[in-house]
């Protein structure tokens, strides 16, 4: 993952240096943006392998240029908000950002989130028809789920529910992408539906279901699946 190619966009010269010479010191590429036209001419020409994007940007916001940018590109994308910016990070994602962090945030969490992001574009790549993390095992050819060596029996919806979090795993989805995906655009609405399979599903693979290793839970936003080498919550 070293010399990765990332991109950061910010509006804001002491964050963009803070963030170059950190990321550099681990070994990344850096690029930096202050406007979200200046971002989407440098996806189209340097084709970055992670976008740091910070929401709250001059003439074009952040959730604009996400989805600009999911017009050209599937890299992934990180976004910056700001404390109390619950409704544009929701719309963001939703736009097509991979994940998010609230300012002010820890180097090392950045860190680990780009290592999950680069794993996660990495893996996409190759897919292969079975999934194994962590004593959790799942066969997609033949919708099979393994769980310390014993098969476990999941409802199809359950299972619909696991292979769409595992597909997308490492990325933060909305409430509303998980009800649409699953069970479709007339349920876009209901969260409260969504917990109780989510709370099933977590009874059925997780160790600890008070616990959750596997489904993580990002408070009024969604959910996230991570993997075992994935230690961001």
């Amino acid at each position: 993952m070293r010399g990765a190619k990332i991109l950061v966009v910010d509006d804001e010269p002491p964050i963009r240096r803070s963030l170059q010479v950190n990321l550099e010191a681990r070994g990344y590429d850096v690029e930096t943006a202050d406007t979200g036209e200046q971002a989407l001419a440098m996806v189209r020409n340097r084709h970055p392998d992670v976008i740091i994007l910070d929401l709250l940007l001059p003439e074009m916001n952040g959730v604009d240029v996400t989805r600009h940018v999911r017009a050209l590109s599937s890299v992934p994308i990180i976004v910056l908000s700001a404390i109390g910016d619950e409704r544009r990070k929701v719309e963001a994602l939703e736009a097509g950002a991979d994940d998010y962090m609230t300012k002010p945030f820890g180097v090392d969490e950045l860190l680990a989130r780009i290592r999950s992001l680069l794993r996660r574009a990495a893996g996409a790549r190759g897919t292969q028809p079975i999934f194994s993390s962590g004593g959790l095992s799942v066969n997609f050819d033949r919708r099979e789920v393994v769980v310390n060596g014993e098969p476990v029996k999941l409802t199809p919806t359950e299972y619909d529910l696991l292979k769409y979090m595992i597909e997308h795993a490492g990325k933060v989805l909305t409430h509303r992408m998980l009800l649409e995906a699953v069970w479709g655009e007339a349920y876009s609405d209901q969260a409260q539906y969504l917990r109780v399979f989510v709370g099933q599903l977590r009874k059925k693979i997780e160790k600890a279901p008070a616990r959750p290793s596997f489904i993580l839970t990002d408070p009024g936003v969604g959910y996230r699946f991570c993997i075992e080498s994935d230690s961001v919550s």
